[in-house]
């Protein structure tokens, strides 16, 4: 395990956004780190991989750097790169909500529940408190906590659509989790702003209560954002709960369709995977410029349907796979 893969945020009002990405830019190029890195006008949201020495180097100079004084940062450790390039961006938000400027502050609006803590409140379930995840169906389908709400989001910023939904659950103490804390901190901010009067938050998210308590009573395992899709999360009492969207059988396996015209992601087994060569259906089966099987499921962001569509010969695309992300 010489990599380490690192995963942060932090909300904190940022002045310059676009000198804050050169920065990084040039100080991952300097690293050979690879990863995704979002900068924007509320703070950074980064995963990154690379040769420990290489990331503790990127940690110092992180905590060196005024803005980002005290960042936390989750760490797993890997035989190689989870990325195979660097991708730094300016957007609006860290991660998409769609509700403007929340005024959150890592430093100051977090109102964070321990690792230890989130185990014991785990164990008692209290009848006063609920638990919502935050994430995704497509990241819940994979894992979550026993006795957790599932929001149904397609899309984390299709929470706000939820507000009358969630009216039930005033006068309750929420407890909110999500991968690593990104998304929970926002939706704490939110909640509160609804009316909700104790809302808090699993500080470092899944990753973290993994890495720190064992993952106890987090059923499946965690979808990550980067080339592992997902990783283990429970070592005290593991109970799987992904199905394959074809069969139903139990997997934890999760890919990107085949076809780039659907490009669906989704849980399937290695027998279906197999049989439909990395496709969620026969319809996407047969479509002629479906993209090469490599057995991985994992394809580069913005190689899709153009490249086939540029190029209808099936064959093409098949004795190329390189053209296809593969």
């Amino acid at each position: 395990m010489d990599y380490n893969v690192l995963l942060y945020y932090k909300y904190i009002p940022v002045a310059d956004p676009d000198s804050v990405r050169d920065w990084q830019e040039a100080l991952c190029a300097s690293l050979n780190l690879f990863g995704r890195i979002i900068v924007a006008p509320e703070g950074i949201n980064g995963t990154v991989s690379g040769l420990i020495a290489d990331t503790e180097a990127y940690m110092k100079a992180m905590q060196e750097y005024p803005l980002f004084k005290g960042i936390e940062f989750k760490i797993d450790q890997y035989p190689g790169h989870t990325f195979n390039k660097l991708n730094v961006r300016v957007k609006p938000e860290i991660v998409h909500f769609g509700l403007g400027n929340l005024g959150i502050n890592s430093d100051k609006t977090a109102n964070y529940v321990e690792p230890e803590e989130w185990r014991q409140m785990m164990k008692e379930q209290p009848e006063d408190v609920v638990i919502f995840d935050a994430r995704s169906s497509y990241e819940t389908n994979v894992g979550r906590f026993k006795g957790a709400i599932d929001l149904n989001l397609d899309n984390f910023r299709d929470l706000p659509e939820k507000a009358a939904e969630l009216e039930q659950y005033k006068g309750k103490k929420i407890y909110t989790y999500c991968t690593g804390g990104i998304k929970c901190e926002k939706v704490s901010v939110f909640l509160e702003k609804l009316g909700f009067e104790e809302v808090r938050q699993l500080h470092g998210g899944i990753i973290r209560y993994a890495n720190e308590v064992g993952g106890e009573d987090f059923e499946g395992s965690c979808y990550v954002f980067d080339h592992r899709v997902v990783v283990p999360v429970n070592k005290v009492n593991p109970t799987p709960v992904g199905k394959c969207e074809v069969c139903q059988g139990q997997t934890e396996r999760m890919i990107n369709c085949a076809n780039p015209d659907c490009n669906k992601h989704f849980l399937i087994c290695d027998s279906c995977a197999e049989q439909l060569e990395g496709t969620c259906s026969e319809a996407c089966h047969a479509n002629p410029h479906r993209r090469h099987w490599d057995g991985k499921g994992y394809y580069l962001r913005g190689v899709n349907s153009k490249l086939y569509l540029d190029n209808p010969d099936p064959n093409y695309v098949r004795t190329n796979p390189e053209l296809a992300g593969g």
